[in-house]
């Protein structure tokens, strides 16, 4: 899962990973930021960046109540890092070697499975023709059945062969990577300035998300929720969220049933919410929204 490093983040350099201002190394997933390494975990957990966990656990990977790495990083989470030259892109390796030892690598592990399976449906055919002999010695045609069994019985070994259709195969969770489609590679690097793209909305979100972040709270996504943050008054694994972050411009106009909606919900869930507008000198405006009935 490995990608290009981005052409705004540095490549993390040897000395950058050993300083005393810990450096996170960003790998990327069709632009989106993945952090693999158990110390950048830590890294951002410890600066109160949460991120979300997407990754399946290697000894219960069918179930999706408890996740493990990667860990999936916030635009905002992301540029903030990147602001604070916290964050650089980790080195892209050579995707085309990368891909022939991994192929060369399943192919004899294939190779070595189905020899196993061999043996056990060897084995598994014998069982069955020794039972076979068992059931039918006390019956009146036994000795002529018995003998067409150990004829049967003594050419198994010769004669025996495994088709390779009936492998037993496990499927791979992992992703192989972007070296089977140059197309996605391509793509991947004219990725990042398209995600920089300059928008309002996007820009009112991250002066929202530093402003709550330089004062303590913890946030994650919100979409659930229908707004933009939740909020924390710390970390999430302790306390549950207090508030809804709505993020709007100053000039944006909001429909009056919207904000009844998103009101109704918030109280629904008992959580405040929050209309939160950032101004030119950036200073961030907060209206607190609270459902107390219908009139």
């Amino acid at each position: 899962m490995e990608a290009p490093p981005c052409r705004q983040l540095g490549e993390l350099q040897p000395e950058q990973e050993h300083s005393s201002s810990p450096v996170v190394g960003l790998s990327l997933c069709d632009s989106a930021p993945l952090l693999w390494r158990i110390q950048d975990l830590k890294t951002v957990r410890s600066s109160g960046l949460v991120g979300a966990l997407l990754g399946a656990l290697p000894r219960t990977p069918r179930q999706n109540i408890r996740l493990g790495r990667p860990l999936l990083l916030l635009p905002e989470e992301e540029r903030l890092l990147r602001e604070r030259h916290s964050a650089a892109a980790l080195p892209a390796r050579n995707q085309d070697a990368v891909g022939t030892e991994l192929q060369q690598r399943y192919e004899e592990e294939e190779q070595r499975s189905y020899e196993e399976q061999s043996i056990l449906a060897l084995e598994d055919r014998r069982s069955a023709l020794l039972r076979a002999m068992t059931s039918s010695s006390g019956s009146e045609s036994g000795v002529g059945s018995d003998e067409a069994l150990q004829g049967r019985l003594l050419a198994l070994g010769q004669n025996f062969t495994f088709p390779r259709s009936a492998l037993a195969v496990q499927l791979s969770t992992a992703r192989a990577g972007l070296s089977h489609c140059q197309e996605a590679r391509a793509f991947l690097q004219a990725d990042w300035p398209i995600r920089e793209q300059d928008s309002p909305r996007r820009e009112a979100r991250y002066q929202v998300f530093r402003d709550l972040r330089e004062r303590g709270f913890f946030l994650t996504s919100a979409g659930k929720f229908g707004g933009d943050f939740l909020v924390y008054p710390g970390d999430p694994l302790r306390f549950h969220a207090h508030f809804i972050a709505v993020c709007l411009t100053l000039d944006e106009s909001i429909c009056m049933l919207d904000v009844l909606c998103v009101a109704r919900l918030g109280s629904n869930v008992k959580k405040t919410v929050l209309l939160c507008s950032p101004a030119p000198g950036g200073l961030v405006h907060y209206t607190s929204l609270q459902w107390s009935g219908m009139v």
